[in-house]
């Protein structure tokens, strides 16, 4: 697979990551089953693997996934919750960050942690003072490097003073495009790469969720009202527009919608989680999908047409998940 570099850090990754977080949700595959679609994606040439303190028991399979491979792959990981708890609010307080080093390291098995993300901004600790706190971590030879996620521009100038920013890690995609507003030339300007989660729209770009698909229970799309049923209905136009380059492009929707995204600046990496193999196997497919300029063009020139409806997060999780 391609590689990439984020930003001017000359951290070098596959062009496609994987998310790991869906693997410790409710319904995900067994542990065995998990171990070995992780393996699975380092065999078929991903060496970018994301997950985080507040994932569940996360770091533990990733850590034991990756084992055999550790000095062939790069592992990012998070901090920014009390107790890796997100119901229990956030803690970037600069002895937290030291403490979730540690123990990050021990539960992934590893030496140095590649990527040490602030998972979301702490109003309570200034940004400089996290900065600092992976800083001493970084002349402690712990952590490699220094990522963001979900921050405003004014926030990434003020880490990045302090200690390089190496990635920002936010929500991007044809579903979700405010990161074209102001982040994607801040962090293009610096010298950051951009990391996108969620980059086919938490499954609606795949094509396969319509007005009337029902989640299971435990989903946590059922408390996002962009995906209620009145708002899916509304933004099925867009699924038609992937669909149809999907046809045009002997691709699928998935595909396009990741193609999209790399095509969109060179130190760009989406990061797609999956529980399943042959949609892994696709993913992966999406880095053989070229688009043209042309293409692209007329790509973004029918996004521009098309009014996305509902927000990400209910009204109690907006506050801390969309805190810049």
């Amino acid at each position: 697979m391609e590689k990439r570099t984020l930003g001017n850090s000359g951290l070098e990754v596959s062009a496609l990551g994987f998310g790991c977080m869906g693997l410790s949700f409710p319904n995900a595959p067994s542990k065995e089953q998990s171990i070995q679609l992780i393996r699975s994606a380092v065999e078929h040439g991903i060496t970018f693997f994301d997950t985080a303190q507040g994932y569940g028991d996360n770091e533990l399979l990733v850590g034991e996934a990756l084992e055999p491979f550790k000095n062939e792959v790069v592992i990012a990981t998070k901090f920014g919750f009390k107790d890796g708890n997100v119901k229990l609010g956030l803690d970037s307080r600069p002895e937290n960050i030291q403490a979730v080093a540690e123990a990050s390291l021990k539960r992934l098995s590893i030496d140095a942690i590649d990527l040490f993300y602030q998972h979301r901004l702490d109003p309570n600790v200034p940004i400089e003072d996290v900065a600092g706190a992976v800083k001493d971590l970084v002349q402690q030879g712990k952590v490699k490097h220094f990522g963001l996620c979900e921050v405003n521009p004014e926030i990434i100038r003020k880490a990045h003073a302090v200690l390089p920013v190496t990635a920002l890690q936010s929500e991007y995609s044809m579903f979700y495009r405010k990161p074209e507003n102001e982040i994607l030339n801040t962090v293009e300007e610096l010298g950051i790469g951009f990391v996108p989660f969620s980059p086919l729209g938490k499954g609606f770009l795949t094509g396969t969720i319509t007005a009337d698909t029902e989640f299971d229970q435990t989903d946590g799309r059922n408390f996002s009202p962009r995906f209620n049923k009145e708002n899916r209905q509304a933004n099925q136009v867009l699924v038609d527009l992937v669909v149809s380059i999907a046809k045009d492009k002997n691709a699928t929707p998935a595909q396009i919608a990741l193609a999209w995204l790399l095509a969109q600046k060179p130190f760009i990496v989406p990061i797609p989680g999956t529980s399943k193999l042959h949609r892994l196997e696709e993913n992966i497919g999406s880095t053989n999908v070229l688009l043209s300029k042309d293409e692209l063009n007329q790509i973004n020139s029918a996004l521009k047409n098309i009014q996305i409806v509902g927000e990400r997060y209910p009204a109690p999780l907006r506050e801390t998940a969309e805190r810049k």
